[in-house]
């Protein structure tokens, strides 16, 4: 902060913020949503920062921008939509995805791209982009509560951002050269000690208040994927992609161990799904291996698992969109590593579709959510509870016809 002025630089990352709303607050240069408390804080100016952005060459050059949904951000995704180019904003809080595509209306005016830049047009102007998309972002836009003139940025504490840029960094879309730029107020840019920031922490290439553009030449690598060890059971229930993203991982031989999985356990399941793929072909169900190619039903029952009959609880669990690439077997390891092993698979591959049978509505539900954004064979698949569920071997899927 130049000339002494703006707020005393704490000692910690969550003391730094709270010095910075504070401050923001009490000299009258917050606006709203107010308060700034907990926020991406916006301020007086913003959209005067947000417009240096077009005399930016990254900006110039980039096809495809990544933008964060918050409220000082707003004048960067309008410049982009003004821009004509491609604009993604990431689903709040990554509930649904990693990313919204901003679609506006064919011939919009000015006023509905404003629109579209906002938090009412993201909601009514956007497509999900999912896993499945082949997306290469050329430019990132996030937003800060403080930052260096380093780089070294501390955001609201929730973390989502340095998760976006990681999981961007896992699909392929981004690189390292990839600029990272962040808006703020000048009394945001402060001293950051750097003993503050994690190797999690994303940091930025540029930084624009309303009075300057700041160029910060980061020499601190940025995060190189997740580090999953540093993600807890808690953030894969909170973030379904985040699932889909560990699996894939997993597959390609990374340690995907978790904070909170006990060392022994994991090396357990190493164990067992080792001694699964070792497995002579000649021991496994015929049916299994030729389900995916021969579109034969394969029913198995877990044997683990207590037996269906005389049980009247039983929920069913419709999984669809499943490539025809994929065999039974790599939908039931995936449900081992999501925790959710049904009593029954029953496998239709030639209908690209699967029931999986639980004990009770709860175990369903729970699978449900497990699964959610769960990618196979490039697809992301369609999980949700059967509409009517098993009466004389029929199920129907909210009275739609099943593909």
């Amino acid at each position: 902060m130049q000339g002494g002025a703006g707020p005393r630089v704490g000692t910690s990352k969550g003391g730094v913020r709270e010095l910075v709303w504070g401050y923001l607050e009490s000299s009258g240069l917050a606006e709203r949503p107010r308060p700034v408390h907990g926020r991406i804080p916006n301020f007086k100016g913003s959209h005067q920062a947000c417009c240096s952005i077009k005399e930016l060459d990254a900006f110039s050059r980039a096809s495809v921008i990544k933008v964060d949904p918050d409220k000082p951000l707003e004048g960067v995704r309008l410049a982009t939509l003004q821009a004509r180019k491609t604009l993604l904003v990431p689903t709040p809080r990554l509930r649904s995805g990693l990313f919204n595509k901003i679609v506006p209306p064919t011939g919009a005016t000015k006023e509905i791209l404003r629109i579209c830049s906002t938090s009412q047009g993201i909601k009514e102007y956007s497509v999900p982009v999912g896993l499945d998309g082949k997306i290469r972002v050329d430019l990132v836009v996030v937003g800060s509560v403080a930052v260096s003139e380093k780089g070294w940025r501390i955001g609201k504490g929730e973390g989502y951002a340095d998760m976006e840029y990681a999981m961007m960094v896992s699909m392929g879309a981004v690189k390292e050269e990839t600029p990272v730029v962040t808006i703020v107020h000048d009394c945001q840019v402060l001293d950051i000690a750097e003993e503050l920031l994690d190797d999690h922490d994303l940091t930025v290439d540029y930084i624009l208040t309303p009075t300057r553009t700041i160029k910060t030449n980061c020499k601190r690598p940025k995060p190189q994927g997740i580090i999953w060890h540093k993600v807890s059971y808690e953030m894969l229930a909170k973030i379904p992609i985040l699932k889909s993203l560990r699996y894939k991982e997993k597959q390609t031989g990374k340690d995907v161990t978790l904070q909170d999985e006990h060392p022994d356990l994991a090396n357990a399941n190493k164990s067992a799904v080792l001694n699964e793929k070792a497995m002579p072909g000649n021991t496994r169900p015929q049916a299994a291996k030729g389900s995916a190619q021969l579109g034969q039903q394969y029913v198995e029952s877990d044997s683990l698992s207590p037996r269906l009959e005389g049980s009247g609880t039983i929920t069913t669990v419709y999984v669809g969109n499943i490539p025809p690439n994929v065999r039974v077997s790599e939908l039931k390891y995936a449900l081992r590593e999501f925790h959710a092993t049904p009593l029954k698979v029953n496998w239709q591959g030639a209908q690209h579709r699967a029931f999986l049978d639980y004990k009770d509505k709860a175990a369903a539900e729970s699978a449900v959510s497990s699964l959610k954004g769960l990618s196979l064979g490039g697809n992301t698949l369609r999980v949700e509870l059967a509409k009517n569920q098993r009466n004389k071997g029929q199920v129907e899927i909210n009275s739609q016809k099943l593909i």
